[in-house]
C-alpha cells in the first residue's frame, strides 16, 4: 500500500468514531407534564396529544431526543403536591402545566427549572408573575382570559335570555385568582344592571346545592369561568343546568359543543397547547422562560346550542346567530 493512500485511510478510520461519538452526545431533554385532571379525561388528553404533536413538528421527537413524564393528578390538592415533587425531584428541562392552583405549588418547589403554563386566568393576580411582557422568573405561559371578558359574556347572557335579573359567579374559591373573578364579575354585572351572585364551590356536591339554590327563584343564570373544578365535573354540571332548567354561559367551549351546554364563550385549548409547544421550544433551545412574554387570547370563539335553547323556550336573536363561530343543532 502506498503511503498517501495509508494515510488516507488511517485517518478516515480516526474520524469515524469521533463523529459517531459527537452524535451520541446528543442530550436527550426530558419534560415533564402536570394535569389536575385524570387521565381518563378526554378532552385533556387531545390537548397534551396537539401539544407533543407541534413539539415533534418543531424537531422533538420521543424516543429520539426528547423524553415526557406525564403525571394525571385530578384536582385532588394532597396529589397534585406530591406529583409536583416527584416531577421537579426528576430534575426535567421544562415543565408544563394548567391552572392557577399548580402554579404556587410549583413556584415554591422550583425557581431554576422552566415552567409553561398552557392555561391559567391571571398569572399576575396568582403570583406568578409581576408583569405579563416580562415574567422574570421560570414561570411564562399563556392566559385563558381578559377580565373584560365577563362584561361580554353577561352582555350574551341577557341576549340569549332577555330576562334574566340575577346572574352567579361559580368557581373554586381555592382557585388564588377567585377574588379577581368575582370582583371583574361584580363590576360588569352591575354595569348591565345585574344582580351579581357568588357560587364558590369546592366539589360535587356544592355544585347542585348551588345550582338548586339558584334555581328557585325566577329569572336566574350562571357563568362559569375558567375553573378545574367545574370542568373536572363537566358532564354533572351540565346535567345539572339543563334538570334546574338555568340559562348558562361557559367559558370552556366544550360545554356548547359537546356537552349540550346553551352557549360558550372563551379561547380554544387546542389552540393554547399548541402556542405551549412553541414557547417549549424556544426554552429547550436557550431561551429563558423569564424573557418570553406572558401572551393573553387575541380569539375568542362563541359557541351556541339551539337544542339546549330550545329546551328553554328561548329565541335566539338571528344577529347574535350570525356572529357565533359554531352553532350546534
Amino acid at each position: 500500500m502506498r503511503r498517501r493512500q495509508f494515510i488516507t485511510l488511517v485517518g478516515g478510520v480516526a474520524a469515524w468514531p469521533l463523529a459517531a461519538g459527537a452524535q451520541q452526545k446528543e442530550r436527550v431533554r426530558r419534560i415533564g407534564i402536570l394535569m389536575p385532571f385524570p387521565n381518563s379525561d378526554i378532552a385533556f388528553q387531545a390537548r397534551v396529544r396537539v401539544f407533543r404533536q407541534e413539539l415533534a413538528r418543531l424537531g422533538w421527537s420521543e424516543g429520539s431526543n426528547v423524553q415526557f413524564d406525564e403525571r394525571w393528578s385530578t384536582d385532588n390538592m394532597d396529589v397534585v403536591r406530591a406529583d409536583a415533587a416527584s416531577l421537579v425531584a426528576s430534575n426535567p428541562d421544562v415543565i408544563l402545566i394548567v391552572g392557577d392552583r399548580i402554579i404556587p405549588i410549583l413556584t415554591r418547589l422550583t425557581r431554576s427549572i422552566p415552567i409553561v403554563v398552557a392555561q391559567t386566568s391571571d398569572p399576575i393576580a396568582s403570583g406568578a408573575v409581576e408583569s405579563l411582557a416580562r415574567p422574570g422568573g421560570n414561570v411564562t405561559g399563556f392566559s385563558l382570559i381578559e377580565f373584560s371578558m365577563y362584561g361580554k359574556m353577561v352582555e350574551l347572557l341577557k341576549q340569549i335570555a332577555p330576562g334574566i335579573a340575577r346572574v352567579g359567579l361559580m368557581y373554586n374559591p381555592d382557585n388564588p385568582v377567585g377574588s379577581a373573578y368575582l370582583r371583574a364579575f361584580e363590576t360588569a354585572a352591575t354595569q348591565l344592571a345585574v344582580q351579581p351572585i357568588d357560587l364558590p364551590i369546592h366539589g360535587l356536591a356544592d355544585i347542585e346545592r348551588a345550582i338548586a339554590s339558584l334555581a328557585e327563584q325566577p329569572d336566574g343564570g350562571i357563568l362559569f369561568p375558567p375553573d378545574v373544578t367545574t370542568f373536572l365535573y363537566r358532564s354533572q354540571v351540565s346535567a345539572l343546568v339543563a334538570r334546574h332548567r338555568v340559562p348558562a354561559i361557559y367559558a370552556g367551549l366544550a360545554f356548547a359543543t359537546t356537552l349540550g351546554g346553551l352557549v360558550s364563550y372563551g379561547p380554544d385549548g387546542l389552540v393554547m397547547f399548541r402556542q405551549s409547544a412553541s414557547y417549549v421550544d424556544r426554552i429547550l433551545r436557550g431561551e429563558k422562560p423569564g424573557d418570553l412574554p406572558f401572551q393573553q387570547p387575541t380569539v375568542y370563539r362563541l359557541v351556541i346550542n339551539l337544542k339546549a335553547a330550545k329546551a328553554l323556550g328561548l329565541i335566539i336573536p338571528p344577529t347574535l346567530l350570525a356572529l357565533a363561530d359554531e352553532v350546534v343543532e
